[in-house]
Protein backbone atom coordinates (compact mmCIF):
# COMPACT_ATOMS: atom_id res chain seq x y z
CA UNK A 1 0.00 0.00 0.00
CA UNK A 2 1.37 3.41 -0.98
CA UNK A 3 0.48 5.00 2.39
CA UNK A 4 2.64 2.43 4.20
CA UNK A 5 5.63 3.41 2.03
CA UNK A 6 4.94 7.10 2.59
CA UNK A 7 4.83 6.59 6.36
CA UNK A 8 8.21 4.81 6.26
CA UNK A 9 9.93 7.22 3.90
CA UNK A 10 12.56 9.41 5.57
CA UNK A 11 16.01 10.71 4.71
CA UNK A 12 18.96 8.33 4.97
CA UNK A 13 22.46 9.80 5.26
CA UNK A 14 24.41 6.76 6.49
CA UNK A 15 24.75 3.95 3.99
CA UNK A 16 26.19 0.46 4.07
CA UNK A 17 29.14 -0.17 1.75
CA UNK A 18 26.90 -2.26 -0.49
CA UNK A 19 26.07 -1.49 -4.12
CA UNK A 20 22.50 -1.18 -5.30
CA UNK A 21 21.92 -4.08 -7.74
CA UNK A 22 21.30 -3.30 -11.40
CA UNK A 23 17.78 -4.76 -11.30
CA UNK A 24 16.85 -2.45 -8.41
CA UNK A 25 18.34 0.53 -10.25
CA UNK A 26 16.26 -0.43 -13.29
CA UNK A 27 13.09 -0.45 -11.16
CA UNK A 28 13.97 2.94 -9.65
CA UNK A 29 14.50 4.43 -13.11
CA UNK A 30 11.33 2.85 -14.48
CA UNK A 31 9.35 4.45 -11.64
CA UNK A 32 10.76 7.83 -12.72
CA UNK A 33 10.09 7.19 -16.39
CA UNK A 34 6.41 6.48 -15.68
CA UNK A 35 5.91 9.87 -13.99
CA UNK A 36 3.41 12.38 -15.31
CA UNK A 37 4.54 15.71 -16.75
CA UNK A 38 2.83 18.80 -18.10
CA UNK A 39 1.78 18.24 -21.69
CA UNK A 40 3.48 14.82 -21.41
CA UNK A 41 6.74 16.56 -22.37
CA UNK A 42 8.81 14.41 -20.02
CA UNK A 43 11.43 17.20 -19.89
CA UNK A 44 14.01 15.29 -17.90
CA UNK A 45 17.15 13.19 -18.04
CA UNK A 46 18.27 10.89 -15.23
CA UNK A 47 22.02 10.70 -14.56
CA UNK A 48 22.91 7.39 -12.86
CA UNK A 49 26.18 7.81 -10.95
CA UNK A 50 27.88 4.82 -9.31
CA UNK A 51 31.51 5.70 -9.97
CA UNK A 52 33.08 6.38 -6.54
CA UNK A 53 35.41 9.17 -7.71
CA UNK A 54 32.60 11.02 -9.47
CA UNK A 55 30.32 10.66 -6.43
CA UNK A 56 33.09 12.23 -4.33
CA UNK A 57 33.38 15.15 -6.77
CA UNK A 58 29.62 15.69 -6.72
CA UNK A 59 29.70 15.57 -2.89
CA UNK A 60 32.39 18.28 -2.96
CA UNK A 61 30.07 20.40 -5.14
CA UNK A 62 27.23 19.89 -2.63
CA UNK A 63 28.18 22.73 -0.27
CA UNK A 64 29.88 20.69 2.44
CA UNK A 65 27.51 17.71 2.52
CA UNK A 66 30.32 15.17 2.77
CA UNK A 67 27.97 12.35 3.87
CA UNK A 68 26.98 12.24 0.20
CA UNK A 69 30.37 10.76 -0.73
CA UNK A 70 29.44 7.50 1.05
CA UNK A 71 26.29 6.94 -1.03
CA UNK A 72 26.75 4.00 -3.40
CA UNK A 73 24.38 5.49 -5.97
CA UNK A 74 23.30 8.97 -7.03
CA UNK A 75 20.60 9.83 -9.50
CA UNK A 76 20.94 13.36 -10.78
CA UNK A 77 17.56 14.61 -11.95
CA UNK A 78 18.14 16.96 -14.86
CA UNK A 79 15.61 19.30 -16.45
CA UNK A 80 15.75 20.10 -20.13
CA UNK A 81 14.97 23.73 -20.84
CA UNK A 82 11.75 24.52 -22.68
CA UNK A 83 12.51 27.25 -25.23
CA UNK A 84 10.79 30.63 -24.98
CA UNK A 85 9.42 30.13 -28.49
CA UNK A 86 7.50 27.10 -27.19
CA UNK A 87 5.81 29.08 -24.45
CA UNK A 88 8.32 28.50 -21.65
CA UNK A 89 7.23 31.62 -19.76
CA UNK A 90 3.48 31.42 -20.38
CA UNK A 91 2.74 29.36 -17.29
CA UNK A 92 4.48 31.77 -14.92
CA UNK A 93 2.95 34.84 -16.59
CA UNK A 94 -0.49 33.28 -16.16
CA UNK A 95 0.17 32.23 -12.58
CA UNK A 96 1.56 35.58 -11.50
CA UNK A 97 -0.10 38.27 -13.64
CA UNK A 98 1.17 41.07 -11.38
CA UNK A 99 4.72 39.94 -12.20
CA UNK A 100 4.22 39.17 -15.90
CA UNK A 101 6.36 42.13 -16.98
CA UNK A 102 9.25 41.01 -14.81
CA UNK A 103 8.92 37.43 -16.06
CA UNK A 104 8.85 38.60 -19.70
CA UNK A 105 11.92 40.81 -19.25
CA UNK A 106 14.09 38.32 -17.36
CA UNK A 107 17.28 37.05 -19.00
CA UNK A 108 16.60 33.69 -20.71
CA UNK A 109 19.38 31.75 -18.95
CA UNK A 110 18.46 33.11 -15.53
CA UNK A 111 14.76 32.46 -16.08
CA UNK A 112 15.40 28.84 -17.16
CA UNK A 113 17.41 28.16 -14.01
CA UNK A 114 14.96 29.80 -11.61
CA UNK A 115 12.00 28.10 -13.30
CA UNK A 116 13.22 24.53 -12.78
CA UNK A 117 10.16 23.74 -10.65
CA UNK A 118 8.00 23.92 -13.76
CA UNK A 119 10.07 21.15 -15.26
CA UNK A 120 8.63 18.80 -12.66
CA UNK A 121 11.67 16.70 -11.76
CA UNK A 122 10.31 16.32 -8.23
CA UNK A 123 7.55 14.04 -9.51
CA UNK A 124 9.89 11.39 -11.00
CA UNK A 125 12.21 11.82 -8.01
CA UNK A 126 9.39 11.07 -5.60
CA UNK A 127 8.42 8.01 -7.62
CA UNK A 128 12.04 6.85 -7.58
CA UNK A 129 12.39 7.29 -3.81
CA UNK A 130 9.27 5.22 -3.19
CA UNK A 131 10.30 2.48 -5.64
CA UNK A 132 13.69 2.29 -3.91
CA UNK A 133 12.12 2.08 -0.45
CA UNK A 134 9.92 -0.78 -1.61
CA UNK A 135 13.16 -2.71 -2.26
CA UNK A 136 14.78 -1.72 1.06
CA UNK A 137 16.90 1.08 -0.41
CA UNK A 138 16.91 4.40 1.43
CA UNK A 139 17.27 7.81 -0.15
CA UNK A 140 17.78 11.49 0.52
CA UNK A 141 17.04 14.54 -1.61
CA UNK A 142 19.88 16.99 -2.17
CA UNK A 143 18.86 20.40 -3.47
CA UNK A 144 21.82 22.45 -2.26
CA UNK A 145 24.69 22.09 -4.69
CA UNK A 146 26.62 24.12 -7.27
CA UNK A 147 24.47 23.50 -10.34
CA UNK A 148 27.05 24.66 -12.90
CA UNK A 149 29.82 22.59 -11.29
CA UNK A 150 27.69 19.42 -11.30
CA UNK A 151 26.64 20.10 -14.90
CA UNK A 152 30.32 20.37 -15.87
CA UNK A 153 31.23 17.17 -13.98
CA UNK A 154 28.51 15.29 -15.87
CA UNK A 155 29.27 16.88 -19.25
CA UNK A 156 25.69 18.08 -19.64
CA UNK A 157 24.67 20.09 -22.72
CA UNK A 158 23.72 23.74 -22.27
CA UNK A 159 19.97 23.03 -22.34
CA UNK A 160 20.09 20.39 -19.58
CA UNK A 161 20.31 21.57 -15.96
CA UNK A 162 20.78 19.39 -12.86
CA UNK A 163 17.84 20.29 -10.63
CA UNK A 164 18.00 17.72 -7.80
CA UNK A 165 20.24 14.88 -6.64
CA UNK A 166 18.91 11.72 -5.04
CA UNK A 167 21.34 9.69 -2.94
CA UNK A 168 20.44 6.00 -2.70
CA UNK A 169 21.77 3.14 -0.62
CA UNK A 170 21.03 0.55 2.02
CA UNK A 171 20.73 2.23 5.42
CA UNK A 172 23.27 1.48 8.15
CA UNK A 173 20.33 1.31 10.54
CA UNK A 174 16.60 1.49 9.92
CA UNK A 175 15.74 5.18 10.02
CA UNK A 176 13.08 6.34 12.45
CA UNK A 177 10.35 8.28 10.66
CA UNK A 178 10.13 11.89 11.78
CA UNK A 179 6.87 13.16 13.22
CA UNK A 180 4.49 14.85 10.82
CA UNK A 181 1.99 17.57 11.58
CA UNK A 182 -1.61 16.40 11.99
CA UNK A 183 -4.00 17.03 9.11
CA UNK A 184 -5.90 19.57 11.21
CA UNK A 185 -2.84 21.87 11.02
CA UNK A 186 -2.42 21.47 7.27
CA UNK A 187 -5.87 21.41 5.70
CA UNK A 188 -8.40 24.13 5.14
CA UNK A 189 -11.73 23.81 3.40
CA UNK A 190 -13.02 26.29 0.85
CA UNK A 191 -11.37 29.42 2.32
CA UNK A 192 -8.40 29.90 4.60
CA UNK A 193 -9.31 31.17 8.05
CA UNK A 194 -6.56 31.91 10.60
CA UNK A 195 -6.91 30.09 13.89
Amino acid sequence: MILDLLRRRCSVRRFLDRPVPDEVIAEILEAGRLSPSGGNEQPWKFGVIAERALIAEIAAAACGQQWLAAAPLLVVLCATIVADERGARDIQRDRFPAWSGAVAGMDCALYARLNLEEHQTKIPGTHMALAALERGVGSTWVSRFDVDRVAALLGLPEDCIPSEILAFGYPVEPPAPRPKKPLAELVFHNRFAPR
